[in-house]
Order: C-alpha cells, then structure tokens, then sequence
C-alpha cells in the first residue's frame, strides 16, 4: 500500500462525516536531529479554550476525542515520530531522545501552553520521559494502562540486522497483530476484532516504518522506570480492570511511585479503555482537568 491511499484508508476510520474533527495536513516541525523538517501527523482542535489543551498521544480513535472537545477541552491528537503517519521520507534518527525533541519542537510551534499529555500504553512511557525532561511544558498527566516498567527493547538492540529486520516484518504480519487485538480488547467477536487489527496495523504498510521500527529498537527503546518519582506532575491513572497485556497489579505499583497521582480502574475493560469505554474515559479526564493542582 502507498503512502497516499494508506492515509486516505486513515482518515475515513479516523474521521467519519459525521464527526466534528479536523485532521491536519501534516503540520511541519523544525527538529534538531534532522536537516530538514518533519512533516508532522496530527488532529488539531476544533476550538481554542481558556484552559490548558489536552494532547493525546498515539493510539487513540475516533471516540474519545470528539468527546473531549464536546465536555469543552481544547484537545489535540498527535503521532509520535516514527509511529504514526508522519512524513519519514528522509528518516530521522528515531530514538527516544528523538521522539522527544520532534514532540517538544511541535509543542513550541504550535501548542505553546502547558498541556494535560494523555499517553496510552507505551505512550505512557513517552508521556513520562517528556514530563521530565520539559515540565514547562506538562501541567498535568494522564497514563492509560501504561507499559513503564519494561527495561526498553533489552536485548533486541544487539540483534544482527537481517535477524531484526525479520521480527519487524513479523510484528506487522497480520496473525501477530491479530492476536494483539484479541488481547488488548475485553472480548470482541472474531470480525470485529479483524477489523481492529485491518486499522491497528496501517501505518506498518507506510514504507519507512520498517526502517524506523528497527532504528528505534537498535537506540535501546524506552527505560523510563527510573524516572517515575521524577514526575511533578499531577497525574491520574486509567486502568481497565481486565488489562491481559499488563496486569493491573503494576497500576497499583505506579500509584504508589508517582508522587501525586490518583487512580481509577475501569471494569469490564482491557487493555485500551479510551477505545473500550470511551465515554469512561473522556469523563475522567474531563474531571481530571477541571481539578485544582492543591
């Protein structure tokens, strides 16, 4: 699949006519690693609010976001570099310190207030990492079934390079991504659950994927459970109560290491919550973002 009819494919399941989102035309971002700009993929708000904006990081749906900025909240829905569908004609160095300028760079271009960064899974590692490393930029966080306790890609990072070429191959193949959805979701009926995975995997067709994939596996990936009590931030954690990715025992474990931080677990949910139970989720943020700081 090309570039262009993977986003179109994209933009009709993330946008339907129905639907109030604006998706962008992938906004540029100076980065510091790359000569050239990132042509940088994102949903930018239908409203400009009086309160900090809510940034989602990769792996939300077409559910969650319309919701937020239905409860009023300026919200923002951005790829993280080397995940997603931003322009990677020229590829960057995708690593973790990468991410994280190409994440910081858009945040000064174009959201420039604190912002509630919202980050599901291994996006809650991302979250974390950034917290620490620009609080001028977080005022709060929200973690969703966060992944933070793995020491990045560990081994893999030594792999020969055809061996890894051959995993990231493997980890777009359809039974693999299949199985994931299986997991991630509290019980779906098989169709639906090709569907997820038909839409869960489009952006492994983009042709530089590959290449990124195995660029950030070889930087060492995301180690970030040493910065846990580093975060100042306010932080609420989301968890579905069902989770067969990550137990929910590690929810307890992040509560109790983050220094200011609540928790709510979701029942009768899996592992994406803000996929599963949607209205669920949007109303704890919502909550969450009208809370005073003291």
């Amino acid at each position: 699949m090309d570039l262009n009819l993977a986003q179109k494919v994209a933009t009709k399941i993330l946008v339907d006519n129905k639907s109030a989102i604006a998706l962008a035309k992938n906004p540029p971002a100076q980065v510091s690693f790359s000569e050239g700009s990132i042509m940088s993929s994102c949903v930018k708000p239908l409203l400009q609010a009086d309160t900090n904006p809510v940034v989602l990081l990769h792996g939300f749906d077409r559910y969650t976001l319309p919701l937020l900025e239905e409860a009023g909240l300026e919200t923002w829905a951005l790829d993280i570099l080397g995940w997603g569908f931003s322009h990677l004609e020229r590829l960057p160095s995708c690593g973790v310190a990468s991410k994280r300028d190409h994440l910081y760079q858009f945040w000064k271009s174009y959201i420039k207030r604190p912002m509630l960064l919202v980050g599901p899974s291994l996006g809650a590692a991302v979250a974390i990492d950034f917290a620490v490393n620009h609080s001028e930029a977080v005022e709060k966080l929200v973690l969703i079934d966060a992944s933070v306790y793995s020491e990045g890609t560990g081994n893999m990072r030594k792999l020969p390079k055809a061996i890894a070429y051959a995993g990231v191959y493997l980890l777009k193949s359809v039974p693999l991504r299949l199985y994931a959805t299986f997991l991630a979701f509290n019980g779906l009926p098989f169709g639906t659950c090709l569907d997820w995975t038909n839409v869960g995997r489009l952006h492994c067709l983009l042709p530089w994927w590959e290449d990124a994939t195995v660029a950030f596996m070889n930087s060492g990936g995301y180690d970030v459970s040493s910065q846990i009590e580093q975060v100042k931030q306010k932080t609420l954690i989301i968890w579905g109560e069902d989770d067969q990715i990550i137990s929910n025992k590690l929810a307890v474990k992040l509560h109790c290491e983050l220094p200011n931080a609540i928790i709510r677990q979701v029942p009768d949910c899996g592992h994406i919550p803000h996929v599963e139970k949607p209205s669920v989720v949007a109303k704890l943020i919502a909550e969450f973002s009208s809370q005073d700081d003291c």
